[in-house]
């Protein structure tokens, strides 16, 4: 497979970006969106379960997990996207849904354990182990998200 196969084509690049800026932007406001709601969960079930203010926990990470996982990423990858062109190369898609699809496990295993902390119920090692595969999802889409960087450099270059 030649370095050219994975470029798209001048002609359809300029629709090929929009899509994917179009896309990047609502993720961001999905998970913004997702990560307010969490720390409003968080606050208002933890009040209603008795607990201090204060409490930390599993439940309590999710808010700004979210945010920073979710949110600043995207919007980080959309400004890259916007000055590298990443969506030219077929690995942006792998790499978009599969941080997306590792965000969204990692937090919803926080949330599921943290509930659980809460109501003060042992956790399953399940849950540790689905977190940890959510980790691995988005390890692996970093590094694709890389290799799309350095090969937009490169075409930047």
């Amino acid at each position: 497979m030649t370095a050219s196969a994975d470029i798209a084509t001048p002609s359809s690049s300029a629709p090929a970006q929009r899509r994917a800026l179009t896309q990047l932007f609502v993720a961001a406001v999905v998970w913004i969106a997702l990560g307010l709601v969490a720390g409003l969960f968080y606050r208002e079930f933890t009040k209603a379960q008795g607990f201090p203010d204060g409490v930390s926990g599993q439940l309590a990470l999710v808010h700004t997990h979210l945010l920073a996982l979710g949110a600043l990423v995207t919007l980080i990858v959309l400004a890259l996207e916007k000055t590298f062109a990443l969506s030219a190369s077929r690995l942006f898609s792998w790499f978009f849904w599969i941080y997306n699809a590792g965000v969204l496990v990692t937090g919803a295993m926080m949330t599921w354990h943290g509930i659980l902390d809460v109501l003060k119920v042992e956790a399953s090692k399940a849950i540790s182990g689905i977190a940890g595969a959510g980790h691995i999802l988005i390890g692996a889409a970093f590094v694709l998200l890389l290799i799309t960087l350095w090969k937009g450099i490169r075409r930047a270059a």
